[in-house]
């Protein structure tokens, strides 16, 4: 494994594991509670026939490469294999999408990639799952397929709880409402957000709370608004610090066109710019709101820090809920 944790397939990519696999294909956006069962399933399948485990999903997602709209991003490429390597798969491949390979047909897909690249011996997939050109193969067709070609097939039910099945869409549906409680309650941790510390306009330390600006983050960003978060370091991979985080558009002092995302870290002093910061999104605190002059936000900043440090007494980066990995 590199040391992103997946492998990239390409059309003439050599066997992946000469043990035979058991694979389990899909997007897996986020990781969600329904794709953990799903996968721990996977991995004791394969320990009990003695066989790798593997996921297999794809770059760029395909709606991008078929001129729609891609779904915003719950986790990046690069988390997602970590979070699935972390249940014990054995591994994780990516294959590269492009228009050539959204032409091959479902017999092509299953005999090259599923037979002669990853040895599958068993494959698991949704219920609704679609592949080979113009999504012409359905789980049904993959059923046959590996009846011809020597692995079973099986279609999963979706995992669910009183308010329905665990999916990616719930879980986006509740970070764009600010619904951290209910992201959580799909994710089985909290939301998080990666992006490099970029310099910005310094307000926050004249003002006595000295911020951390987020750019290039890829995950979708919840509703604006005041957040208590808690906050790791990637470059050195260690728990950094819990804080309070605004995203918005900075009412009180002009507004800017474009949604900031700002992090103050409690107890903590140091030169951060081009640091890549992992925020885990904890709990929403208030709607962003303009006050009348930088006396009353101040005042608000620090009523904002208190409650954060209330809601996140008990909590470290790095712990179970989190999904972190330092601690």
């Amino acid at each position: 494994m590199t040391e992103a944790q997946y492998i990239t397939l390409h059309d003439d990519s050599p066997r992946v594991d000469p043990r035979g696999t058991v694979v389990a294909i899909g997007n897996f956006d986020g990781v969600h509670l329904g794709h953990q069962l799903v996968l721990r399933d996977v991995v004791a399948r394969a320990e009990k026939l003695g066989l790798s485990s593997y996921v297999l999903t794809f770059d760029p997602h395909p709606s991008l490469v078929l001129g729609r709209e891609a779904p915003p991003l719950l986790t990046t490429l690069e988390r997602r294999a970590e979070l699935i390597r972390r249940l014990g798969i054995t591994g994780v491949v990516v294959r590269r999408f492009d228009r050539a390979f959204a032409g091959w047909s479902p017999e092509r897909f299953a005999e090259e990639l599923l037979v002669k690249t990853l040895d599958a011996k068993r494959v698991v997939v949704g219920q609704n799952f679609g592949f080979g050109a113009k999504r012409a193969g359905n789980a049904a067709a993959l059923e046959k397929l590996g009846a011809k070609l020597g692995f079973d097939a099986h279609a999963h039910a979706p995992a669910q709880d009183a308010k329905g099945p665990f999916s990616s869409s719930r879980a986006r549906e509740a970070v764009a409402a600010g619904d951290l409680d209910e992201a959580h309650l799909v994710l089985g941790r909290w939301h998080s957000l990666s992006g490099v510390v970029v310099e910005g306009a310094k307000l926050g330390r004249t003002l006595g709370f000295p911020t951390a600006n987020l750019g290039d983050i890829p995950e979708m960003l919840p509703a604006d608004g005041i957040y208590a978060v808690v906050v790791d370091d990637l470059g050195s991979k260690t728990a950094l610090a819990k804080g309070v985080m605004s995203i918005g558009v900075r009412p009180t002092i002009g507004g800017d066109l474009a949604r900031t995302v700002e992090v103050f870290l409690f107890e903590f002093s140091g030169d951060l710019y081009g640091s890549c910061l992992r925020v885990h999104v904890v709990s929403r605190l208030r709607e962003e709101r303009k006050y009348q002059g930088l006396d009353a936000l101040k005042h608000q900043i620090g009523l904002d820090a208190a409650l954060a440090k209330e809601r996140l007494e008990g909590i470290r980066s790095g712990d179970d809920s989190s999904g972190g990995s330092f601690g």
